[in-house]
């Protein structure tokens, strides 16, 4: 104890002498749980010397963190296929299908995590990892959320290893996001931000405009058509032959001719840079009908699901018609980083569009939906979109998003931008009947931003609804700008504290696609079109 004790003198006076400031500094002793970071890692690791700048010091910090979050991972994974092994299930328990989305879920922690422990940590690069940290902890929420969706006991009473794995993750984030604010000292930096995985090759680029501005043709790698003159007859055939040849970083293109496919599709983690194009919304259509009532989990009722990074879908339709009794089922979910949407269309009811995690962009896209259809912990831009709201079953409100932000530190949030909100042709003639808001707290850290958007009048003055008490209500982030429509009048709107009317540029600035999504550096590789700023 009193080596260290001299140790940390010794740490103050080098700060003292060089005249360093070290406000931004992020130490175990700041961090939301400083005991378990204490318990993980070795404080005599992180003492400052001659040779080591500011910089460096979060940078080690951040990497002896992540490490201790991964081996975490690790050992949750190890305890949870214990489980799955150790007892035995019937073929409709659904104990067993809330493990199946677990062991998933964290594997793509560990698949992330590995990626963040192996990457040459930079201030440039925090974005970055606050995107892939708060991924896992989405999937650690999602992993609850299962067993919630059957009423089952949660995994957090029998097994403490996994609320410690949420728990590290969190000052896993609380040290990345001290570091954002560190200006870089190595002139290894460029001065911008740097892409982990780096940005998409120029070639992309030529091959994704003309793709996008309707010439598919020949330059297809596989056609999918439902009349045999395609190369498969159903996407999910097409998915499964492509799986080696999208594992790099090339555009691998499907083209899904016009038709209804019934079926549920899964573009797998490994599958990078898969573009999917159809003959237009309405004409190319994916329907299945997975629901939590008939022992779905939420995670696995989605119809078309995708993971792969760097996934474009164009002129295509998503639907899950178990209809508004059915509760909980997904048209379509993204946990894809990089992820966009141009031009689709996603109808259902309740949990219409999970967008899990990531970071995603929505272009010109109908979304239709009931409850919380628009939900998910993403870093997400819904930008010129038709925001379609459903007639909900009786005794029923509409809510339009449900953010599942669980973290202050968390980069994620949705953000709804020069869209339009208004009744589906079946709920116009009966608007009146049903409450609709914009949204409600899923989690405790919810954000939600809309802005320069048309609002019609179905929305109810107060605008937004709690989820369950004050469960929230201080913690949210939820903003407007600038909207217009019957619906946009704000006069009436709730009185909470996370309740914002923001009144300047400047502050919805932070939430562009260039500010929020990083969008400009890597949609524009894609040759979809968007809006940078306001």
């Amino acid at each position: 104890m009193k080596m260290l004790h001299c140790l940390l003198l010794f740490s103050l006076l080098f700060m003292i002498i060089h005249g360093k400031s070290f406000n931004n500094f992020m130490s175990c002793s700041q961090t939301p749980y400083p005991d378990l970071c204490f318990h993980y890692i070795n404080p005599n690791d992180n003492v400052l010397t001659a040779d080591i700048d500011e910089t460096s010091v979060i940078t080690r910090y951040q990497n002896l963190t992540i490490r201790a979050t991964l081996n975490q991972a690790m050992v949750v994974h190890d305890h949870l296929r214990f489980a799955m092994d150790l007892d035995s299930f019937d073929d409709d328990d659904r104990t067993k299908f809330a493990l199946i989305d677990c062991l998933e879920l964290y594997e793509d922690s560990i698949t992330e995590l590995n990626r963040l422990a192996m990457s040459s940590m930079s201030v440039n690069s925090s974005i970055d990892h606050l995107t892939l940290l708060s991924a896992s902890l989405a999937n650690h929420q999602t992993c609850q959320d299962g067993f919630r969706d059957f009423g089952l006991f949660s995994f957090d009473d029998p097994f403490q290893i996994l609320s410690n794995f949420s728990k590290l993750v969190s000052n896993s984030l609380a040290i990345t996001k001290a570091a954002v604010a560190v200006p870089p000292t190595s002139s290894s930096t460029s001065g911008g931000r740097r892409l982990l995985g780096g940005s998409f090759p120029q070639w992309i680029y030529d091959v994704d405009r003309i793709l996008l501005q309707g010439t598919v043709g020949n330059r297809a790698d596989m056609v999918v058509a439902q009349d045999g003159s395609g190369d498969f007859r159903t996407i999910s055939e097409a998915v499964t032959a492509a799986e080696d040849a999208t594992k790099g970083c090339r555009r691998f293109v499907i083209y899904v001719k016009g038709g209804i496919y019934k079926e549920n599709v899964v573009i797998k983690k490994g599958m990078k840079n898969v573009m999917m194009i159809g003959d237009g919304m309405d004409r190319t259509i994916v329907t299945a009908m997975k629901n939590v009532q008939d022992g779905s989990t939420t995670f696995q009722s989605a119809t078309f699901a995708v993971a792969g990074e760097g996934f474009i879908a164009k002129d295509m339709t998503f639907e899950n018609t178990a209809g508004p009794e059915k509760h909980q089922a997904v048209a379509l979910r993204s946990n894809a980083d990089r992820s966009i949407f141009y031009r689709c269309s996603f109808k259902g009811y309740q949990d219409t569009l999970y967008a899990h995690s990531n970071r995603q962009f929505y272009r010109e896209c109908h979304i239709y939906g009931t409850v919380d259809f628009i939900f998910g912990d993403a870093v997400a831009v819904f930008q010129n979109c038709n925001i379609f709201v459903r007639k909900p079953m009786m005794n029923q409100k509409n809510t339009i998003t449900a953010h599942a932000r669980s973290d202050p530190n968390e980069n994620t949030g949705f953000v709804i931008h020069n869209s339009v909100i208004q009744a589906a042709p079946d709920l116009k003639p009966v608007e009146g009947l049903y409450g609709t808001y914009l949204g409600r707290p899923w989690k405790p850290y919810s954000r939600t931003v809309i802005m320069k958007s048309f609002l019609d009048g179905l929305i109810e003055p107060a605008g937004w609804l709690p989820w369950a008490g004050d469960f929230g209500l201080r913690t949210v982030y939820y903003g407007e700008f600038m909207n217009t429509g019957g619906g946009a009048y704000t006069k009436g709107r709730v009185q909470w504290p996370g309740y914002h009317v923001m009144t300047s540029a400047a502050e919805a600035e932070r939430f562009t696609v260039e500010s929020f999504l990083e969008g400009g550096s890597w949609i524009p590789a894609t040759g979809v079109p968007f809006a940078n700023g306001l």
